[in-house]
């Protein structure tokens, strides 16, 4: 996806896919859920015991995952495994490591979303 210059009346519009994105891929879980899949299928319940999570938070990662369209369910049997349904996520991935490394991990400092933060939206009543 190829993120152009803003030329519409609404300069949001035009970002929204790109933002959910993001945003799905924004949690630690769900991160660690896509690298795990880049080896290869896996079950919730394989899932559960790797992360050290319950059931349902593992499920509730993935349905978002799956509903974002970054992942897909094969049944067999009484067990889905869920796979990426986009090779190019890993691509996505690995550019933002390299993106990491270049800039020694200087978003860990953000204020905003960095380590230590709130991770709170910053608007003018808490930029003061």
């Amino acid at each position: 996806m190829t993120i152009e210059p803003m030329v519409s009346a609404d300069p949001c519009s035009r970002l929204d896919p790109a933002a959910a994105l993001f945003h799905s891929l924004s949690d630690p879980t769900r991160l660690s859920i896509v690298k795990r899949m880049a080896g290869g299928e896996v079950r919730v319940g394989d899932l559960t015991t790797e992360l050290g999570l319950a059931q349902s938070t593992v499920s509730a990662h993935v349905a978002c995952l799956r509903d974002c369209g970054l992942v897909e369910g094969r049944v067999q049997g009484r067990s889905v495994y869920y796979s990426l349904s986009r090779p190019e996520l890993m691509d996505v991935l690995a550019q933002a490591e390299i993106l990491l490394a270049a800039t020694g991990n200087a978003v860990s400092l953000c204020p905003n979303y960095g380590t230590g933060s709130t991770g709170a939206p910053l608007t003018k009543e808490n930029e003061r």
